[in-house]
């Protein structure tokens, strides 16, 4: 059971595409990231764009099968939107809780969504 749950984190033909996006990280994304590198948060550890199965996520704690997304302007069209839910779906099939933030909840209310994040670590 663990080799099969290992094979859908991080997959190679993903590689490229998740090295891609830490480089490139939105500006959301970086403050986020300050707050929850190095354990910062209640000691947990997060990854970012962590791969699960062959979706990406900006944020997870393999601890307690958290994910975090931020979502740009790209997210809120009619076709985002319906993908999102659908991604979300199909991650969350996997014994993983989903977090959703907007770029703006980051910018202006960071510690609310720290505080949040925080309420669903143990």
């Amino acid at each position: 059971m663990e080799y099969a749950m290992k094979k859908i984190f991080n997959q190679k033909s993903n590689k490229a595409k998740r090295k891609k996006l830490r480089n490139e990280m939105t500006r959301a994304e970086q403050i986020l990231w300050y707050y929850l590198r190095r354990h910062q948060l209640k000691g947990y550890k997060f990854r970012r764009q962590q791969g699960v199965n062959r979706y990406i996520v900006d944020f997870y704690c393999p601890k307690v099968k958290l994910a975090i997304e931020i979502d740009g302007d790209t997210h809120f069209g009619q076709k985002a939107i319906k993908y999102d839910l659908e991604r979300q779906g199909r991650i969350e099939e996997f014994g993983i809780k989903f977090l959703r933030f907007t770029n703006l909840d980051v910018y202006e209310n960071i510690d609310s969504v720290l505080a949040e994040i925080a309420d669903n670590l143990p």
